[in-house]
């Protein structure tokens, strides 16, 4: 999940009068993470279950050292930092700016407490209050979009704490409820195909609205003509899957993914568990009976991938979701929900734009390359985006973990195939 400032992260075209003020958007942001913190207990800040995981006070303090680093530390010269040693320690990847404490290594350290930590993000929210709103005129465009990059980039690290502190919560035998609110259920409406007849089109962002570096330049494609599922497939259907021995029949994987299911012995998604004549998968509201009728999730694009050829189908490449998810309402099940887990597609909505947006993320065809024309920013801040162009799938759309002011049609995350602890979902598509 990434990106950088000056190309890409626009505050908005003069008259954008509707829009939140960069203040307030500072304020809200913040304020939302710790809110997410309400329910944890000191003790789950500081675990990290896998290299994957980053601890609880881990995000609380990464997202306050990078307005530290990218904006107060250019604004005032005599700017004094909360704590020398935290440059090191909370640096996640940016070689520019200087050495990184291991990543695998953030759940071994006990210190700083989670308190100093909360400290920290006082400090920093402190001077930035200052400076948005006493000291405006210091904020020249370029600052300003550094700052909305980083209001953008705390929203990510929203979306991990929660994907983090599932994953924590998953590994403990006791398996403990993040909150109480169980996932609703419903029927999933029938699947559908989507035409579309190909072509000449256009991708990326384009427009005055903050976008990350990595969806720019727009640009043409040439698109055969495709059909598209009208929702993401169910856990229903990811059972027959599973019943019909998907794990266990090698011409239906790739030859990496073949290999990773023999090493990593999988044999269903990630958090599910046999219980007697069910199953059952663990969720932020706890252990819950698998619902047929909600979107698998937390499989791997390797898993993905598979289904898709055991169905007959495939994976949509990230233009031909592009192009159909632009004349779709970004509407869908957010963070804002309250659910934190997907749920069945809304019979309501048109075919085209079925959990288009949210529930969870959709793996795409697509290694995460460069557009045509790319070229990243100058400087530290260059790193978010483009060092990461290998070795990556693209994932398009969002997920239940996503806030819904975050996602956008033409928003490129990425991970490894083999991931699993995100919100990973599928949607099928073939050629027409």
């Amino acid at each position: 999940m990434n990106t950088q400032a000056a190309s890409q992260g626009r505050v908005g075209a003069a008259g954008d009068g509707e829009r939140p003020s960069l203040a307030q958007m500072y304020r809200a942001t913040r304020r939302f993470t710790e809110d997410l913190c309400s329910p944890l207990a000191t003790e789950d800040f500081v675990i990290q279950s896998m290299p994957d995981v980053s601890p609880t006070k881990w995000h609380l303090a990464h997202t306050s050292w990078f307005f530290e680093t990218f904006v107060l530390r250019h604004v005032s010269s005599d700017y004094r930092p909360y704590h020398p040693a935290y440059n090191y320690l909370f640096n996640s990847y940016y070689n520019a700016v200087g050495p990184q404490f291991p990543r695998p290594q953030r759940g071994l350290l006990s210190r700083p407490g989670v308190g100093e930590i909360f400290g920290y993000r006082a400090y920093v929210d402190e001077k930035m209050f200052e400076l948005l709103e006493r000291r405006a005129e210091d904020v020249s465009a370029s600052l300003a979009s550094v700052i909305e990059l980083g209001i953008h980039h705390e929203q990510q690290h929203q979306e991990l704490m929660l994907t983090d502190i599932k994953n924590v919560f998953a590994f403990n035998p006791l398996r403990p409820a993040y909150h109480e609110r169980v996932p609703s259920s419903g029927i999933a409406p029938p699947m559908l195909w989507v035409a579309h007849p190909g072509g000449v089109v256009e991708i990326g962002h384009e427009g005055e609205r903050f976008c990350y570096d990595n969806e720019t330049p727009r640009h043409q494609v040439l698109l055969r003509p495709f059909e598209i599922a009208s929702r993401l497939v169910t856990c229903g259907e990811y059972l027959a899957f599973m019943e019909d021995s998907g794990y266990e029949r090698p011409e239906l994987w790739l030859s990496d993914g073949w290999a990773t299911v023999l090493a990593q012995r999988w044999r269903a998604p990630l958090y599910w568990e046999r219980d007697g004549d069910r199953w059952r998968v663990m969720t932020l509201a706890g252990m819950q009976d698998v619902d047929v009728a909600a979107p698998i999730c937390h499989v791997s694009f390797y898993e993905a991938d598979a289904y898709a050829r055991w169905a007959g189908a495939r994976l949509p490449t990230e233009e031909e979701w592009e192009i159909l998810a632009v004349g779709c309402p970004v509407k869908g099940t957010f963070v804002e929900s309250g659910e934190l887990h997907p749920i069945a597609a809304d019979a309501g909505q048109a075919p085209e734009c079925k959990q288009m947006f949210g529930d969870a993320w959709e793996w795409t065809a697509s290694p995460y390359v460069a557009y045509p024309g790319y070229q990243p920013a100058a400087g530290a801040i260059g790193e978010y985006n483009g060092k990461f162009m290998c070795s990556q799938m693209v994932l398009r759309g969002g997920s239940c973990a996503t806030s819904a002011g975050h996602i956008r049609p033409t928003y490129r995350n990425f991970f490894a195939p083999a991931a699993r602890w995100q919100f990973s979902g599928i949607r099928l598509a073939k050629d027409a």
